[in-house]
């Protein structure tokens, strides 16, 4: 009977602790995906546009990606397995550099993720390596000639950003830095863009190279494992994403948004883009309402976001239960106490975004009214 007894309850804690598992694992799978609001006019789109499989030198099959940018929430993916680069090749033989693309876009049929055709131009510095997205045949860009690679690319209406120029392999002193050829591939509308964060390295030099040279921004994870395992995801880390601002969710209005430069890069919980993209992102982050009306007042703010936002107060008023520099948590609400001095129907905040920046040192601010 004890043994009986004893073999209850060991069964009843198993089925506990497999419930309580459960539960854990859906809040995990639930909990993710990566959030940030829409602005006015666009849609917020999340993608990552430097990724591998093993058909390069990644280590996992091409559903992979689409499941893990399922998780992620993501809106638009682009696998850029290396064109020349092939160590697998005597194990995964593939004449066809559109393979990968193709088995990515079967297993994300009936999924809402855009998968874009891409592939890597893996070159010596300069020009080093870069990626072509939207591409029709990638099998054309597989020549010798570089340049012509680059036209090739041009031809079929594809959009060629700089992969990690401050990649320590190919820049020693980990500075990004423009060579001539750079300038000839940006002056004859063969680059497009750059990468300013590759990773987990972020690059303030290719920052200023987009914003001296109008080229497009992006972050990207160049993911080669496993997204849960290189950015800790059950402890709480991401990807690196390149926010999209487009007009709508398709690949045309995806394209026409990157051509426009409208992008952002979110990584490490920093954000990087032009003020008039990070502005109304971050706003339109915040939920803000008062409790009731007094000389101290209360004030709640919601972040509707997956960053943490760090602030300075530049507001005319001082904080009452916080110091000057402060956090919004992500996804948590906020309670700050203002001191108004006298009961007014409604005031404005402004606050400097510590954890975000426009250009190298300089960090955009945000206005809260308070009705």
């Amino acid at each position: 009977m004890y043994l009986k007894k004893a073999g209850l309850t060991l069964l009843f804690i198993s089925v506990v602790i497999s419930i309580g598992l459960a539960q854990t694992t859906e809040l995990q799978e639930n909990t993710r995906a990566i959030e940030f609001p829409d602005i006015p006019g666009y849609r917020t789109l999340k993608c990552d546009l430097h990724m591998h499989t093993v058909l390069s030198d990644g280590h996992v099959w091409p559903s992979i990606r689409i499941q893990e940018a399922m998780k992620d929430g993501l809106d638009a993916i682009s696998i850029t397995d290396h064109l020349e680069y092939q160590p697998h090749s005597d194990d995964i033989p593939h004449p066809d550099r559109n393979r990968s693309y193709q088995l990515a876009k079967q297993a994300a049929e009936g999924q809402d993720l855009i998968v874009i055709n891409g592939a890597e131009i893996t070159r010596a510095m300069p020009p080093g390596h870069a990626n072509a997205i939207f591409l029709e045949d990638a099998n054309k860009l597989n020549q010798d000639d570089f340049m012509e690679v680059f036209r090739e690319a041009k031809r079929q209406g594809a959009f060629v950003f700089w992969n990690h120029p401050h990649w320590t392999s190919q820049q020693k002193d980990g500075v990004a830095s423009l060579k001539e050829l750079h300038l000839q591939l940006i002056s004859e509308g063969l680059l497009n863009g750059i990468e300013i964060v590759n990773d987990d390295t972020y690059s303030d030099e290719a920052l200023q190279i987009a914003l001296d040279h109008n080229l497009t921004i992006l972050g990207n994870s160049d993911i080669h494992g496993l997204i849960d395992w290189q950015y800790g995801i059950a402890q709480g880390g991401h990807r690196p994403v390149t926010l999209v601002f487009a007009i709508e969710k398709s690949e045309a209005a995806l394209r026409k948004a990157m051509e426009e430069r409208r992008t952002a890069v979110w990584f490490n919980n920093t954000l990087v883009g032009k003020p008039e993209l990070l502005v109304p992102l971050i706003e339109h982050a915040l939920v803000v309402t008062r409790k009731g009306k007094s000389q101290v007042q209360t004030v709640l703010i919601e972040n509707h976001s997956d960053a943490d936002y760090i602030l300075k107060n530049l507001s005319e008023y001082t904080l009452h239960n916080h110091a000057s520099v402060f956090t919004l948590k992500a996804h948590e609400t906020t309670i700050i106490q203002v001191k108004t001095l006298e009961e007014l129907s409604s005031f404005s905040l402004q606050f400097k975004v510590l954890n975000a920046f426009t250009a190298p040192g300089m960090h955009p601010e945000i206005s809260i009214t308070v009705e």
